[in-house]
This record gives structure tokens, sequence and C-alpha cells, in this order.
């Protein structure tokens, strides 16, 4: 293995690391709001580290721009569908769990 293969591999390890994150927010947090948060944040930063391994990796710089692209674009969908369905789940007059 490479220097270059052991960074990939390292880069995949965190990233899957906080997917996990993320899955276990989605099962532990109380509502919908903050569900929301612990899908888009965790999920936003792991496939950047997998982004970044899998562009370290390829052996063209247009393979690796087009990777670093589909990242840019689901960080732009990842935020306005969490924005949207937030929007929706407050119009149905869901509120913020309180601790009260």
């Amino acid at each position: 293995m490479t220097v270059i293969d052991v960074l990939a591999t390292a880069l995949w390890v965190v990233g899957a690391v906080f997917f996990v994150a993320g899955t276990v927010g989605l099962l532990r947090f109380p509502d919908v709001y903050t569900r929301l948060h612990a899908l888009t944040k965790p999920d936003n930063v792991g496939l950047g580290f997998i982004v970044s391994g899998l562009a370290i990796q390829s052996s063209e710089l247009a393979v690796a721009l087009k990777v670093i692209a589909v990242w840019v674009l689901l960080l732009v969908v990842n935020a306005v569908s969490c924005q949207v369905i937030a929007r929706a789940t407050w119009n149905r007059g869901i509120r913020p769990w309180s601790r009260r």
C-alpha cells in the first residue's frame, strides 16, 4: 500500500464514522428538528471526507473535480431539503421538543 492508499482509507473510515454518528442521532433524538440536524450535519461532513478520499485516489484531475462537484451539489440539496421538511413540519403545527 502506498501513502495515498493509506490516507484515502483513513478518510473513508472517518467519513463512515460521521455517517454512523448521524444514524445514531436519528435514532436517539426526540423530535423531527433535532433529527434533521443530526442527519444533515454529519452526513455533509462524512460525505466530504469520503469525497476527499476518492479525489486523492483518482488518477485524473477531471474525475476528482466531478466527484467534488457532486459533493457540492449534494450540500445544496441537503440544505434545501432540510429546510423544506422543517418548514412543512412547522406549518403543520409540530413545535420543537422541550423538556417541560
